[in-house]
């Protein structure tokens, strides 16, 4: 009787522990986690050169394992942002014919609190003012439009792809 009643007292605690993961991913949306930036997606029938430029400077660096802009989404709901877009310098290469673009090795640093909920981010940026985008992820990708999140230097157009590491 006593092995019974142990056997169903496991079993209970078994599936209380797994429906509280499964709401916690739930409640998280999977954006739990790193993310760097790694792309920009613009359209190539109708971006602007500044747009295609970006998209450049971001294939460039994501060729070379360097990440300008990382979120991290920690499980306390805080958001911490690593921007190294401000100490980005480009330059043409020795042969003149084609861009030279070094890892900066300098980034800013701003942690803040978001909410994530049904595709919808919320957290407020380094100026303290609310921003609100919506996120599409699947996967290990995750999508933002660019001119939502407002990156300088990336914030023409097309969609910011955020891959988790």
């Amino acid at each position: 009787m006593k092995k019974k009643v142990m056997l169903y007292v496991l079993m209970g605690m078994m599936v209380i522990s797994c429906s509280t993961d499964k709401m916690a991913d739930a409640t998280s949306g999977g954006i739990i986690g790193t993310w760097d930036l790694t792309a920009l997606e613009i359209n190539d029938g109708s971006a602007s050169s500044e747009e295609a430029f970006a998209q450049d400077i971001l294939d460039i660096l994501s060729a070379s394992d360097c990440h300008l802009l990382t979120l991290t989404f920690n499980e306390d709901l805080t958001l911490v942002t690593q921007d190294a877009t401000n100490y980005l310098e480009i330059g043409v290469n020795g042969s003149g014919i084609g861009l030279e673009v070094p890892c900066p090795s300098q980034r800013d640093t701003f942690t803040t609190p978001y909410i994530y909920a049904e595709g919808t981010l919320t957290f407020t940026d380094e100026n303290q003012q609310s921003v609100t985008v919506d996120v599409v992820i699947s996967g290990n990708t995750m999508v933002i439009s660019a001119q939502d999140l407002d990156v300088e230097n990336f914030n023409a157009g097309g969609n910011l792809v955020f891959s988790r590491r």
